[in-house]
């Protein structure tokens, strides 16, 4: 008799580091390695110097935390930008910028889209996100899922750059198991490829964007002799 296949809250989370590692070395060009150890918490929170959180629902619910030293934001962020083919003298110098906060928080919508992208083919079943928010922080922030959770199960795994800066991954959802009662076939999702070409479509609309609104706010300037 076959045994079915469970799928535990452990190994949804390694689907999630996967994604994490898979969408930053592939952006950065670089080597994003995530430890074999993943540490029970009882809470999670954004932790200083910055913050990226998304909420997710649909199948199940949780709460994705990603807090970054300054040292592993500017890594990333200026490993991507190179990758992409921006001048040196054009990137930012502080993780604190806008440009920073811009990058990290589509590399975390890839990274939670490619997540809930393999949820669906591999669970069948759908969940969604909302869109990331982050934050620069001197502080801590705890932070709770805004829905209700009759189990709650919270971990933390941490990940390494090639430079070896450190940044933690936190994953808040309810305790579940997914049982596979028949053999199905996994479809194909977006290759890596396709989702960096349309993270970096999305970082330079958001530029001109802001590129436009400067030079609209320069020319109102002019026009009333200030």
């Amino acid at each position: 008799m076959k045994k079915n296949q469970i799928i535990t809250t452990e190994d949804i989370l390694l689907k999630l580091c996967q994604s994490v590692s898979s969408i930053l070395s592939e952006a950065t060009d670089s080597d994003i390695h995530y430890s074999a150890m993943v540490q029970k918490i009882t809470k999670t929170g954004l932790k200083p110097d910055f913050g990226c959180f998304v909420l997710f629902d649909g199948g199940f619910s949780g709460l994705v935390v990603i807090n970054f030293t300054s040292k592993a934001a500017l890594e990333i962020y200026t490993n991507y930008m190179r990758h992409m083919g921006m001048p040196e003298e054009e990137l930012a110098t502080l993780h604190t910028s806008d440009e920073v906060a811009d990058v990290l928080g589509e590399l975390m919508n890839q990274i939670v889209g490619g997540f809930t992208n393999q949820i669906r083919k591999d669970l069948q079943t759908h969940i969604t996100q909302n869109q990331p928010k982050m934050l620069t922080l001197n502080k801590q922030v705890i932070l709770s899922v805004d829905t209700n959770l009759d189990r709650p199960q919270a971990r933390r795994v941490t990940f390494s750059t090639e430079k070896g800066n450190i940044f933690y991954l936190e994953l808040a959802m309810d305790k579940t198991e997914f049982i596979q009662l028949e053999e199905f076939e996994s479809h194909e999702e977006e290759s890596p490829d396709s989702i960096l070409e349309q993270a970096l479509m999305n970082v330079k609309e958001e530029k001109e964007k802001k590129d436009k609104s400067n030079s609209q706010a320069s020319d109102l300037m002019d026009d009333l002799g200030i």
